[in-house]
């Protein structure tokens, strides 16, 4: 980078020193030798975010094995296989899917791709070192925290990071003991009762928006089985983020955004990275439960959620 910022220097000066020019001649001239000189220093075209089947990627004169957190450059050649899928960011912040079998040049494929946000490129690092220090130390999630004795564990963070952005929540839980069907309770801060749902699944969703949680601000969950009325779970706080808590993400959010505004199992996956950073892990729940809803067959995707329940200790290691 030294060597660049050198050359950037020395290109610049010389223009300033030569024959005149206009203003806007010169400010045209220069940003785009900036442009140049930056797409030079990058190392890289596209990074892996997910990867579904034997997809391959050729660098020089060697063909390997595409893995999440690889990095392709610009001379590479990629080859996906049958019903395959590559989940790819760009340098830019620029999301791709790859889902059609053949062969790519990865030059070709950044050629395709216009705009960008560089801001989505810290979400996406963010999600891919915390991913790969997860699977080199697994020790990371024997800190998790026993709240009790609970049968049934529900995957909601403590109270400290219990603050939710979006007007709804996806709820998960596993029990040790009974099966289902499970009964799903909301209750107010004054224990009374706001609604129930009975499931025979492990999942629920909530509106924050319905009418029987519109002027509550607070919400406690509990989850018990129905044919054992003894096994349950603790009971975990739900909180709605208030205005001025709403407006700053809502301003972050504004600087990615468009970029991840098709509904794709990708962007998704980086809304889970940007809920994360941020730690709103409840609404990191429900983007992760979203991106594997849209790509059921991805392993990427269920591999990395499960992930970021154990290093929050949001769920228990199994011994």
């Amino acid at each position: 980078m030294k060597g660049i910022d050198n050359n950037i220097e020395f290109v610049t000066l010389n223009l300033m020193q030569s024959k005149p020019m206009k203003n806007s001649s010169l400010i045209v001239l220069v940003g785009f030798i900036f442009t140049f000189y930056a797409a030079q220093a990058q190392d890289y075209a596209f990074k892996v975010m997910a990867n579904k089947g034997t997809n391959e990627v050729k660098s020089g004169d060697s063909w390997q094995a595409i893995k999440p957190g690889s990095s392709l450059k610009s001379g590479d050649e990629l080859k996906v296989s049958e019903n395959a899928y590559i989940g790819l960011i760009h340098a830019t912040g620029k999301p791709m899917e790859l889902r059609q079998a053949g062969s790519y040049k990865v030059a070709d494929l950044a050629a395709k791709l216009t705009g960008g946000s560089s801001v989505l490129n810290k979400y996406t690092d963010f999600i891919l070192s915390s991913n790969a220090e997860g699977k080199k130390n697994k020790l990371s999630a024997t800190g998790a925290v026993h709240r009790g004795l609970e049968d049934i564990k529900v995957f909601l963070p403590e109270n400290l990071y219990s603050d939710v952005f979006n007007s709804y929540a996806i709820i998960n839980w596993e029990s040790s003991k009974s099966g289902g069907p499970y009964v799903v309770t909301f209750k107010n801060m004054f224990d009374d009762e706001l609604a129930k749902i009975e499931t025979p699944e492990t999942t629920a969703r909530i509106d924050l928006s319905a009418p029987e949680f519109a002027n509550e601000s607070a919400i406690l969950v509990e989850v018990k089985s129905k044919s054992d009325g003894n096994s349950k779970s603790e009971q975990h706080l739900i909180k709605k983020m208030n205005n001025a808590q709403q407006e700053k993400i809502k301003k972050d959010l504004a600087e990615i955004g468009g970029e991840l505004a098709e509904a794709t199992a990708l962007n998704k996956f980086i809304m889970a990275g940007f809920y994360e950073e941020k730690k709103l892990f409840i609404d990191a729940i429900t983007a992760y439960e979203e991106a594997i809803k849209m790509a059921p067959d991805v392993p990427s995707y269920k591999e990395a959620y499960e992930e970021f329940l154990l290093r929050n200790k949001l769920k228990l290691p199994k011994q």
